[in-house]
């Protein structure tokens, strides 16, 4: 099993496996790879998860070029797939539309993995712009892909995991209401999970609004993903 995984032949069946892969070993599979930056990869073994991804992809970005974010995207190997989409966060001069257009395919990943790493990558380039970020989002969450809509969500949550805070959001959750209100009666879980999670960071600093929120929600719709929606969301109350 292992070895497949170092081999970029397989992809991680759980976190588990994730944390297993040797990067030195899978970066080794990748043609172009220079030898100085399996050296670089080895020796960050003892880093955690994170470092090693964003280590992966500037060595990747410096090897092969910007062309290694559409060379690797179909790679078998999610972790391969996950520095891929880790070059567009380093990607020199681009703009905050140019990155969401080059991390949407990533976000609609069918491996959770690649999913987590596309949202993380552009996460700090949202943070920076947020106004214009909701607008350049706020269409994501009527695609018909529930990985699109739920990315849009799970980008901007006030507090989010493995992730700077946005102060902003935790001072003042309005703003991402354009993402929150199309979701309100979501059908998949896997969104609801990030609409309801979304909600629960508000509350931990703005309990009141989340509440006017969810009161109206409940008012306005009697459906079960919208039941379900504010219990979760409600849960640190």
């Amino acid at each position: 099993m292992v070895r497949e995984l170092n081999a970029g032949t397989r992809e991680a069946a759980n976190l588990a496996e994730s944390l297993a892969v040797d990067f030195a070993a899978l970066l080794r599979t990748v043609y172009g790879v220079s030898a100085g930056s399996i050296t670089q990869m080895n020796a960050a073994r003892g880093e955690g998860v994170t470092k090693r991804m964003r280590l992966a992809s500037r060595l990747l970005l410096d090897d092969l070029g910007m062309g290694a974010i559409s060379e690797l995207r179909t790679h078998p190997s999610d972790t391969v797939r996950g520095w891929a989409a880790g070059i567009i966060e380093i990607a020199p001069r681009w703009s905050l539309k140019q990155r969401l257009k080059e991390i949407k395919p990533f976000a609609d990943d069918p491996h959770y993995g690649v999913r987590e790493w596309a949202w993380m990558a552009v996460r700090d380039a949202i943070a920076a712009e947020l106004e214009g970020a909701i607008d350049l989002l706020t269409p994501w969450v009527s695609d018909r892909r529930v990985n699109i809509r739920r990315f849009a969500v799970e980008a901007t949550r006030p507090r989010g995991v493995w992730c700077a805070h946005i102060p902003s959001l935790k001072d003042d959750p309005a703003p991402g209401l354009p993402l929150l209100e199309p979701l309100k009666s979501e059908p998949e879980k896997y969104a609801q999970d990030s609409v309801a999670n979304w909600l629960n960071d508000a509350a931990k600093s703005r309990a009141d609004w989340v509440i006017e929120v969810t009161d109206r929600w409940l008012s306005e719709s009697d459906s079960k993903a919208t039941a379900r929606i504010v219990k979760r969301a409600r849960r640190s109350l």
